[in-house]
């Protein structure tokens, strides 16, 4: 193995041990098709649902905030080729939170910053490129946030905002949470995203001293920021909790070292540096760091609100059994961490300077036989499988739906 994976896996093995073990798996003003609720009862009891997060779940807010930079492209084609168009949504199409309105027999949720839309079943808070973290704390950091200012804290004020607006008393907005679904999260990820880019390789990605060295500090600076990114995720839960929010749903984070954005900066050529899930296995024991923590919150949030359920939904887990199970759900099982769409060629076709949507960027030809869209983020088809993992197999405990089986 090499000196940098070595290296990499020693300190995080080494932070893992303190933190306790690992647990085990239970256009822009183009308007999206709505996925059709199914003309049924409601499910569970659950009349609305309320979003907060990033890219993974954004149904447009970051589009009509404008989006810059390299996000700049998730707003026009090819993103929602296979919904009639973009809308904001960073993927080929449908994200986890559109399924999951549509297997409650709910309208998909509209972006909060849609002034003129309905929501009547919900609002979308998240916004694609969004922190855990506000940008002045990260900034304190040597952290910088490149493309929205609509931190978790903005989009929980947000929703008090619109609360305020729409209800009567606390009373009553207590009455609205206790039919609802509150998703806080998956968010995090970008303050770690930001962290590492910071302090990313040289361009040609020489295996020198130098690089190495910014790589190491990348790692550092993320790691600081772990218990600061779950006490901010697991404050915001609990300030819903105490408006009167029942169910909550807090997502842990992906596993990063089989993401192809990743996988392809760190370049690492050494076979032992992989787990056998083909992934990069000091990537995800970062990434379990963060889980670690916050499920530790997650407990502490149970023994304070005992009669609300709290699920804590195994975005990791569900994640590799993903790639466990490419060869069932039809993935190509040679290009399960190589992106869909995207400029960079070779092994997983992604390249930072050439993002899907970019000039000189192109797009496979059967996207459902993928599960990275552009080396950051989900096919509709991967997101369909995470959402059937997660609230219908178990990867999100305790249920926080309980749906009848077919």
């Amino acid at each position: 193995m090499t000196t940098m994976a070595r290296t990499l896996i020693a300190a995080l093995v080494a932070l893992l041990l303190v933190v306790g073990p690992c647990h085990a798996r239970p256009a822009p003003q183009h308007q999206a098709p709505k996925l059709v609720a199914r003309e049924k009862a409601i499910v569970d009891g659950i009349t609305a649902i309320y979003n907060f997060g990033d890219s993974l779940s954004d149904t447009g807010n970051l589009l009509r905030e404008g989006a810059t930079g390299m996000l700049q492209y998730t707003t026009g084609p090819p993103y929602g080729s296979a919904i009639g168009g973009a809308t904001g949504r960073c993927s080929d199409g449908y994200l986890m939170i559109d399924f999951l309105a549509k297997d409650l027999g709910l309208a998909h949720l509209n972006p909060y910053l849609d002034k003129g839309a309905n929501f009547t079943h919900g609002v979308n808070f998240a916004v694609a490129g969004a922190t855990a973290l506000d940008a002045a704390a990260l900034a304190r950091r040597g952290v910088v946030v490149p493309h929205t200012n609509t931190s978790l804290g903005v989009q929980l004020q947000q929703f008090k905002d619109f609360m305020s607006a729409n209800t009567r008393s606390p009373q009553e907005i207590r009455e609205k949470l206790a039919h609802s679904l509150v998703m806080v999260g998956e968010i995090g990820g970008n303050d770690y995203n930001y962290a590492f880019s910071s302090n990313k390789p040289a361009p040609g990605g020489a295996r020198n001293l130098y690089n190495f060295g910014r790589m190491a500090t990348g790692v550092v600076e993320a790691m600081a920021l772990v218990p600061d990114v779950v006490r901010s995720v697991t404050g915001a839960a609990r300030e819903l909790l105490d408006m009167g929010a029942t169910r909550v749903v807090i997502p842990g984070n992906f596993p990063l070292g089989c993401v192809p954005s990743y996988m392809s900066a760190v370049n690492e050529t050494d076979p032992a540096a992989y787990d056998t899930d083909g992934c990069l296995a000091a990537l995800n024991l970062f990434s379990q760091m963060h889980n670690v923590l916050l499920q530790q919150g997650v407990r502490e949030l149970r023994r304070s609100y005992p009669s609300a359920t709290i699920a804590y939904a195994n975005y990791f887990y569900a994640y590799v059994q993903m790639l466990r199970d490419a060869g069932e759900a039809g993935f190509d099982w040679g290009a399960l961490t190589k992106a869909c769409c995207g400029g960079g060629g070779g092994a997983y076709n992604f390249d930072m300077d050439r993002m899907c949507g970019a000039p000189g960027a192109s797009v496979c030809a059967r996207p459902d036989e993928r599960v990275s869209w552009d080396g950051v983020h989900l096919t509709q088809r991967a997101y369909r499988i995470m959402t059937d993992l997660l609230y219908h197999k178990g990867f999100a405990s305790p249920a926080p739906v309980e749906f009848q089986r077919p």
